[in-house]
């Protein structure tokens, strides 16, 4: 198969379903001409021209709100936001019409937008740009939530999500643009809703999704040479839906758990993984559920300081020594 970058993944996936649907249109601040603030969008303009591939204003409200309003007239917009941490000036578009559009109008208006762009920590832009706002979006009914941790994983959620009738939030994160993978040559369209197990292991399950799917598994090779630990690391890809049944067989399999994410700790999604594995699992399990976040505070600005603040390869390391001590 050949390899491609986690940015080269996203761009081929937007490529063959701007090709496949002409309905398919990509809108955001300086996606076309300056080919996205992250290069994503690099050479669509070009292939698709200036009715598809649109630079909007630096106005999240507005032209989030223009991709909600397109999407309920026929067009699959997806919109690309420099950081997700901006999506918080379009939260009524985004959550209290998007969200809800379908359920309000009784199944008559689909509303089938895909919003995209980076939301992570680690590249020392501070805290109004380092939100990850996962936990936020998957609360709302209606939505569906990814955030995928390979390039493979990338254009195959990224092709499913633009075909579904559903708003789709598709969390990417700048650190992993960079990182290559085995990607399939024909297409391949990876279902929301799927889990994957990245690792298989018979001592620890590690449930984790984004970054943290590499943190964890470089801490899982740690912990298999060096104390003879068997990590089993699940990779959620959505967060919702969530496929609570492949985390449950892995649980049955380990009976220990930790759980690991980038999100700060409070009413995070880890909150929510613990409650349904202890609910769904109780009797299964040898020891508590243990969890890994981000410390809270608001995003450190220092570089060194904020490597410490997420969650890294030692912090698994230590955390999953503890859960299976």
């Amino acid at each position: 198969m050949p390899v491609l970058t986690y940015r080269e993944a996203i761009r081929a996936a937007l490529t063959e379903e701007l090709t496949r649907d002409e309905n398919v249109v990509l809108m955001g601040e300086e996606v076309a001409q300056f080919h996205g603030a992250y290069k994503v969008s690099e050479g669509l303009l070009e292939k698709f021209g200036p009715d598809r591939i649109v630079d909007t204003p630096i106005s999240e409200a507005g032209f989030i709100g223009m991709g909600v309003g397109a999407s309920m007239l026929g067009i699959r917009p997806v919109m690309e936001l420099m950081f997700w941490s901006f999506s918080s000036v379009a939260f009524d578009q985004i959550l209290n019409n998007a969200a809800n559009v379908r359920y309000m109008s009784g199944g008559l208006i689909n509303c089938p937008i895909v919003i995209r762009g980076p939301a992570n920590g680690g590249t020392n832009v501070g805290a109004t740009h380092s939100h990850t706002p996962e936990n936020v979006l998957a609360n709302h009914p209606g939505v569906k939530v990814i955030v995928p941790s390979t390039a493979r994983d990338a254009k195959g959620l990224l092709k499913a999500a633009i075909r579904d009738n559903d708003p789709c939030f598709f969390l990417e994160n700048t650190l992993l643009y960079g990182e290559k993978g085995e990607v399939p040559e024909t297409e391949e369209v990876i279902p929301l809703g799927v889990a994957d197990v990245k690792r298989e292991g018979t001592d620890l399950t590690i449930v984790t999704y984004g970054r943290c799917v590499l943190h964890s598994l470089a801490a899982a090779e740690i912990l298999e040479k060096e104390h003879d630990i068997s990590v089993e690391v699940v990779d959620l890809r959505t967060i919702r839906p969530l496929d609570i049944d492949t985390v449950l067989a892995s649980v049955k399999k380990t009976h220990r758990v930790l759980i690991v994410e980038e999100q700060k700790p409070f009413a995070s999604v880890g909150s929510q993984l613990a409650y349904m594995i202890q609910r769904e699992a109780f009797d299964e399990l040898d020891g508590p559920i243990h969890r890994l976040a981000t410390i809270d505070a608001p995003a450190i600005y220092s570089p060194p300081v904020e490597i410490e603040q997420l969650p890294n390869p030692q912090r698994v390391l230590k955390a999953a020594l503890a859960a299976v001590a």
